[in-house]
């Protein structure tokens, strides 16, 4: 059985049930039949897909992720940048009042506006293709070498090896970068830099956050 047309839930509910029992689409070891029901699925529902990667991303720091936040406090705090009237009524007489007034609103809303702090970093969401020499490299090592990296503002998450053919089998690893702290160019220099194991290394997708 082959999955690759998921426009419809039914299609997605049978693919849950095979895998269910069975750790690949068909036989007992990963194949074209998995790249192909894969890469449907991503077609298919690519919002979800990025999401579901950018969360497993986080899967070790599951208990420590904040609680979530009421939708309606963004709102509210948008509803109190409204009432503020930096310059007042048209009406307002240019006088003591007045200037005391307009300085009070301008305080307050520079205050909140503080108060909302600094806008969270540009991230993005890459998806890397690790190819190794051949069908002896030691994989495992391969992999440990690639998530042996550390940068500042780059985080690892899930990844898989597909085939690619005569038994050599490629690195497919998610991770998260923050745009202005990581140079892709500098990352695949330090992956590359394990030339026992990597033959290359090419950016296979990428999405902001």
């Amino acid at each position: 059985m082959s999955f690759t047309n998921f426009s419809t839930i039914e299609q997605v509910a049978k693919l849950d049930a095979v895998l269910k029992d069975n750790s690949y689409v068909q036989g007992t070891a990963p194949s074209q039949a998995d790249v192909a029901a894969y890469k449907a699925f991503q077609t298919a529902y690519p919002s979800f897909s990025r999401w579901f990667n950018h969360i497993a991303s986080f899967s070790e720091e599951f208990e420590t992720l904040p609680a979530a936040e009421s939708e309606a406090a963004p709102a509210a705090e948008e509803d109190d940048d409204d009432d503020v009237d930096l310059f007042g009524s048209d009406d307002e007489e240019d006088d003591e009042a007045a200037a005391k007034l307009k300085a009070e609103r301008i305080a307050a809303y520079n205050e909140k506006k503080a108060a909302k702090g600094p806008k969270p970093a540009a991230k993005s969401i890459v998806t890397l293709d690790v190819k190794p020499w051949d069908d002896e490299t030691d994989l495992d090592a391969m992999l440990n070498h690639v998530k042996s990296v550390e940068m500042d503002g780059l985080v690892w998450g899930a990844s898989t090896f597909i085939p690619v053919g005569f038994g050599i089998k490629k690195l497919q690893i998610n991770c998260v970068v923050e745009d202005d702290k990581v140079s892709l160019d500098d990352l695949q220099a330090a992956i590359e830099e394990g030339e026992d194991w990597v033959q290359s290394m090419d950016v296979a997708a990428m999405q902001k956050l």
